[in-house]
């Protein structure tokens, strides 16, 4: 098993010889990286928080590689996606369990000080109390922030969008009627949603049955339906071109390409009815529930970097020179996510919800020639990567928090200690497990043991599904149990710029 864990953080500089983009899996994993001394350091393969960790607690203390926490605010955990703004953070609410607590809604953070984040105030509209799931964006250029109340995985009706260019620890509503007011909903259904390029339209999806709306924001005083149709059997998350005209939209297992221009380029609120073509799509079975995609540039020559957040997919790099035949360029994996440690990743995190070691959103540290990428990785923390040679990348910090075991009951609002805790076994992504075990990739011992349990997960690792932002040489996220945290990247890795 050393040798070949050895050999698997060899990433191929091309696809293998013969690689079907539609069959195939990704074979590598992304050479790990080298910590400092004094780090605590991964005691698995890479991404792993082996069973021997949770069962003694030493998974409460956390693992990081040229990472350092300077600030924290946990408050009572946070929902699925939490952006920042210049020196603020949004927490994200998570709907019902949010109302056990006292502070039911979005929790504002002023983080001036990294090291000491304030909350300075409550978003309590119906959007904002209602969970808004991966709805929450920000738009840097407008100074606005959007959120949708999604509910339980998806709902309709409700949006609040906030002004917080002048003070952003004190966001002002810029919609106090429609989309806001509980007898004013609007026509959307909700659970993903982002701006487009230039902030004027607020794309929301509603994963089934496939539908997503366009929802005029040039005046956010009031929100407007513009157009609303179907796209196939699901609908996640989105990125686009730079002129806003080409719309990747996340699916089951793929991409669904859209020529959206008609929304983007149109008479104010005079397109609803306009069909919106499809221009392609790009479908595979190496991960599946595709999550969103982040649209960059090497050499001027536009790619897609795009993320799975089941089935052990990792994160894809296309090249689009061809919108509507995006080729597989590389991807970014960790060692658990290979087929042969298939068994180790069902065995080690056998009672932690359904999630497991899978990425979910990632950022950049710019969309032209992107250096660095940091991504979190649900229960494999946040994880970042030198990304500057778009044929190999390599690991070069992580930093998993501590967790969180045995308080449930502290946080309402973690959706991994509530509604997580549902289902105990880690259910997304077990179509990789089935097809490692089918092609004898992997085998079956511990997959099931004394951890396994149906009900009730025993929090061993946190969830983080926010994607981790840049400031500068610090990265903002939030984990659901931990919240809020401020990480300071080693200058060696990542100089300050």
């Amino acid at each position: 098993m050393s040798l070949m864990v050895a050999f698997s953080t060899v990433a191929h500089a091309t696809p293998p010889a013969g690689f079907d983009e539609f069959t195939g899996v990704w074979p590598t994993a992304v050479e790990p990286a080298d910590c400092r001394p004094g780090d605590l350091v991964e005691t698995g393969i890479q991404g792993e928080v082996p069973l021997d960790d949770r069962r003694s607690g030493r998974s409460t203390e956390g693992y990081n590689c040229n990472i350092d926490l300077v600030g924290q605010y946990q408050g009572r955990g946070a929902g699925p996606v939490s952006p920042t703004y210049e020196n603020c953070a949004y927490i994200a609410s998570t709907w019902p369990t949010n109302l056990l607590g006292p502070d039911a809604g979005v929790q504002v953070l002023d983080v001036s000080d990294p090291a000491n984040p304030i909350p300075t105030a409550l978003l309590t509209e119906p959007a904002m109390i209602g969970g808004t799931w991966e709805s929450l964006k920000v738009h840097e250029e407008r100074g606005l922030l959007v959120g949708t109340g999604v509910g339980l995985i998806e709902s309709a009706g409700y949006i609040s969008v906030y002004d917080i260019s002048q003070d952003c620890a004190h966001p002002r509503l810029l919609n106090p009627a429609t989309g806001s007011l509980p007898n004013m909903p609007i026509p959307i259904t909700t659970h993903e949603g982002d701006f487009s390029p230039d902030g004027n339209t607020y794309w929301a999806s509603g994963i089934a049955p496939g539908w997503i709306s366009a929802v005029d924001i040039t005046d956010p005083a009031h929100p407007m339906v513009v157009w609303g149709g179907l796209t196939g059997v699901a609908a996640h998350g989105m990125g686009f071109t730079p002129d806003g005209n080409t719309m990747f939209l996340s699916n089951l297992a793929g991409l669904t390409i859209i020529d959206v221009s008609a929304v983007q380029n149109r008479a104010p609120r005079t397109v609803i009815g306009h069909p919106l073509p499809h221009i392609g799509a790009k479908f595979w079975t190496d991960g599946l529930l595709n999550q969103h995609s982040i649209h960059v540039t090497y050499d001027g020559t536009p790619h897609l970097f795009t993320v799975d957040e089941g089935g052990s997919g990792g994160v894809k790099l296309f090249d689009i020179t061809d919108p509507a035949t995006p080729r597989w360029r590389t991807s970014a994996k960790l060692s658990i996510n290979l087929p042969e440690n298939q068994d180790r990743w069902a065995s080690s995190n056998a009672s932690n919800g359904p999630f497991g070691y899978d990425a979910h959103y990632c950022s950049v540290d710019r969309v032209d020639d992107p250096s660095t990428m940091a991504c979190s990785w649900i229960q494999s923390g946040i994880r970042v990567f030198d990304v500057s040679d778009p044929d190999r990348f390599r690991e070069i910090a992580y930093f998993n928090p501590p967790a969180q075991t045995g308080k449930h009951r502290q946080l309402p609002n973690s959706l991994h200690a509530t509604l997580g805790s549902i289902a105990a076994p880690p259910v997304i992504g077990t179509f990789a497990l089935a097809r490692a075990l089918m092609q004898g990739q992997t085998g079956a011992d511990g997959v099931i043991n004394d951890q396994s349990r149906l009900v009730g997960a025993d929090l061993s690792a946190d969830w983080c599904l926010s994607p981790p932002e840049f400031h500068g040489d610090m990265l903002y996220v939030t984990c659901m149990d931990n919240g809020f945290m401020a990480l300071q990247l080693d200058p060696s890795v990542y100089p300050s710029r």
